[in-house]
């Protein structure tokens, strides 16, 4: 009795081990609880972060133990890339915000316009209408594509009033990033230097591959299973993230 309790706990403690190996060096999956990165990810999607992509630190692991002070098998991160970091403020809250600036770039917005290093970003009208999340309201948005330096484009939204329209101009340290939401006037980011700021790079988790699963709670509960043709966005389900 006493032997078969054993194998029961080496193969929990095993299997234990092998989850937390795959979590911290291949895929974790992470729950999207706001709209600051709307449209391209909603409140309820739930998506896996590739933990190789930019190489690994403390970050990597669970609770982020000190056996790391620099990054491990080092690989940059690129323009528009939908990173997963932990924030400066703590070191442990999680967020997820669009790659826009590198080491020595200088971000600003002029009259509703991003600039990189003085360089106005393209951007044309999006074709498609969004109403987007901000709190618990939802309001229509002027939503437009734009390409980054490296000729990587996505869709960012606007509010049509109040949106931010000039702003400071932040010169990114060396060793660290600058981060955006593509819900521009509904993101806590790179620009609230108190709370978020330059962000280092060894406090990069992961980058975004993909939404495995996604539910709109505003319309039901995953438990409730007869609101589930209501409340789940098939069309979002293994949608690659770029």
């Amino acid at each position: 009795m006493m032997s078969k309790i054993l194998d029961n706990i080496k193969t929990l403690i095993i299997a234990l081990i092998i989850a937390i190996l795959i979590r911290s060096l291949l895929f974790q999956p992470f729950y999207i609880p706001s709209s600051s990165m709307e449209p391209t990810l909603l409140v309820g999607d739930r998506i896996f972060v590739s933990k190789y992509t930019y190489g690994y630190s403390k970050h990597s692991f669970p609770f982020s133990p000190p056996i790391l002070n620099k990054r491990i098998f080092d690989s940059k991160p690129e323009y528009g890339d939908l990173v997963v970091f932990k924030t400066p403020s703590d070191n442990r809250t999680d967020y997820i915000k669009r790659l826009i600036g590198f080491p020595g770039d200088e971000i600003r917005i002029i009259e509703g316009d991003l600039f990189i290093n003085k360089a106005k970003i393209s951007k044309e009208n999006a074709v498609n209408k969004f109403n987007i999340r901000c709190g618990d309201s939802v309001s229509e948005v002027v939503a437009y594509k734009e390409k980054l330096p490296n000729n990587k484009t996505h869709i960012t939204v606007y509010n049509k009033n109040g949106t931010m329209i000039n702003s400071d101009s932040y010169i990114v340290p060396e060793k660290h990033y600058f981060f955006l939401g593509d819900n521009r006037d509904c993101s806590r980011d790179s620009r609230f230097l108190s709370s978020v700021g330059y962000v280092h790079e060894n406090n990069l988790v992961g980058k975004a591959q993909m939404i495995f699963f996604s539910n709109d709670t505003k319309k039901g509960s995953v438990l409730k299973f007869w609101n589930w043709r209501e409340s789940f966005r098939f069309d979002r389900f293994f949608k690659k993230l770029k």
